[in-house]
């Protein structure tokens, strides 16, 4: 595509903070991270901020994209891909890997390549592993590049389900029941692998859940009604990441609460309610995203029941390390016991998604969450902190 109406190098200052939205990626959550860029790229104040989109193709190629968040939807049931909004055979985007230059060059076959002028800051809308997981969180240190969101270690502890429980229950966070089966594990013994799985069940009954543990939106995840249902279950988690998470059913009401940084430290908002979905056996990707099944916001508890988990979703972000934001998700069992499920480091961030409405509820409209997002990234230096 052409860069005749892109951000070109800085000639005259003052300007303004030069944003790249980094989204797409090579996940199974590409498409939700194309909707989630594009509800940010429509809330960023564009008196205040210059913008750079950049995608990632589900190969890893990092390309310019048009500035064009009303094809950046759900359209059919069908999520929207990077390669929609850019131009076949086209170059692509480079980040400087030298933290004494922010600039972005832009390079196409045949052509010399562009300076596009400096980034000040990154959001990067990236869901799941090469984006969520501390990956592009590296890079971004190496390059001095401050960006929103969570660093390396919080972002890899909030990818990874297993060490994510590791690390609450090591803070007296209480988790639910679960195993771990490693690709070693599965690889070597497939029958003593299922009988952990089979044991689970055995002490604590079905269902079970069985999940990716690096993976998020709900993708890969089944709800498992009994031993005949494991081994599809089994496979179809294994499709999006070798090592798998089983967990216990728990009996209670799902509750989230957001957590967003501010100048004084974490402050966590108004709960949000995820009710049991009609048309759905569990909230699953398609109930979050396609048939947007709504959460009650804000949650109906009691006082004494809000301050709690708002307690907790603060100290799951101080645990894991967290920066930024975060959505913790919990479940309130029915002996009236908080249990956090996982914390979410770069959550759903579209209209419809619960983090921006709880925002909402506290105070907070999507465009100003953007933009105290932004700021907070501006607010902080790279590097060690």
């Amino acid at each position: 595509m052409s860069t005749e109406n892109l951000p070109q190098s800085p000639d005259q200052q003052p300007r303004k903070p030069r944003v790249a939205v980094v989204f797409g990626g090579r996940s199974s959550e590409h498409g939700i991270s194309m909707v989630t860029a594009g509800a940010v790229l429509r809330a960023i104040d564009r008196a205040k901020y210059d913008v750079l989109p950049i995608g990632i193709t589900r190969e890893g190629r990092w390309v310019l994209t048009a500035d064009e968040p009303e094809r950046m939807a759900i359209t059919d049931r069908r999520t929207p891909e990077v390669e929609d909004l850019t131009d076949a055979g086209e170059g692509g985007v480079v980040l400087p890997v030298d933290p004494a230059n922010r600039e972005v060059v832009y390079t196409e076959p045949g052509s010399v390549p562009k300076a596009l002028g400096e980034i000040d800051v990154v959001f990067p809308v990236l869901h799941g592993p090469y984006g969520e997981d501390g990956t592009l969180q590296g890079l971004l240190e190496l390059s001095g590049v401050p960006y929103v969101g969570s660093g390396v270690l919080a972002s890899a502890v909030g990818q990874d389900k297993e060490y994510m429980k590791r690390v609450f229950t090591s803070f007296g966070l209480k988790v639910g029941p679960y195993v771990v089966i490693r690709p070693r594990e599965w690889e070597q013994d497939e029958s003593a692998a299922r009988k952990k799985i089979i044991d689970l069940a055995g002490d604590h009954g079905w269902p079970l859940f069985v999940k990716p543990a690096r993976a998020g939106s709900s993708i890969g995840i089944t709800k498992v009604e009994d031993l005949s249902g494991l081994d599809e279950a089994i496979a179809e988690a294994q499709r999006h990441d070798p090592k798998i998470l089983v967990e216990a059913a728990l009996r209670g009401r799902e509750i989230e609460c957001g957590v967003l940084e501010f100048e004084d430290g974490p402050r966590a908002s108004a709960p949000a309610e995820i009710p049991p979905p009609d048309a759905h056996a569990y909230y699953d990707f398609e109930a979050k995203y396609i048939d947007s099944t709504p959460g009650i916001v804000p949650a109906p508890l009691t006082a004494q029941e809000t301050a709690e988990v708002q307690r907790l979703a603060v100290d799951a972000f101080e645990a894991a390390s967290c920066e930024g934001l975060v959505r913790a998700d919990f479940f309130l069992t029915e002996d009236g016991e908080f249990v956090i499920n996982e914390i979410n480091t770069m959550p759903g961030f579209t209209p419809i998604s619960m983090y921006p409405q709880m925002w909402q509820a506290s105070g907070i409209s999507y465009p100003d969450l953007v933009d105290k997002l932004i700021q907070a990234a501006l607010r902080r230096s790279t590097g060690l902190r």
